[in-house]
């Protein structure tokens, strides 16, 4: 993700939260922004990956696959930030960075939403939701 390219809201400058697509990682976001989220298979060995490569980083397989993820995760671990001045994040102070580990095997960097934060525990059952196109997890039901 490159901010440099972002515009803001209101053109009050960068944005550190949306991500700059390119020709191999716009399948992802375009799923993304339609509540879609996708992962890689390797045809070699058969294991899934995020983030998006064009190689499997288990084998060094170029013989990988896009497929709908499950959504499904649970968290592995997380950090309430309260402070954070890259835009837009000081106006979502406090928010919850975290890693989950998705169902599919992988851990992914992300965000946990709707959820007070004296109830996260780690092996917590989240899904996937998507704000403004980028996948976020809540805790399930």
């Amino acid at each position: 993700m490159t901010a440099s390219s972002a515009a803001s809201s209101g053109g009050s400058g960068v944005r550190f939260d949306v991500p700059e697509a390119d020709a191999f990682t716009r399948t992802y976001w375009d799923a993304a922004a339609r509540g879609m989220m996708l992962l890689r298979r390797c045809g070699a060995c058969g294991r899934v990956h995020h983030y998006p490569r064009e190689f499997c980083p288990h084998c060094w397989s170029e013989e990988v696959g896009w497929e709908q993820a499950s959504g499904r995760a649970t968290l592995y671990t997380w950090s309430v930030v309260h402070r954070n001045d890259l835009p837009p994040f000081g106006d979502r102070t406090p928010y919850v960075a975290a890693v989950v580990d998705l169902a599919e095997g992988p851990r992914m960097m992300t965000e946990v939403v709707d959820c007070a934060h004296d109830a996260l525990r780690a092996g917590m059952a989240l899904e996937v939701a998507f704000r403004e196109g980028v996948p976020v997890f809540r805790p399930v039901g």
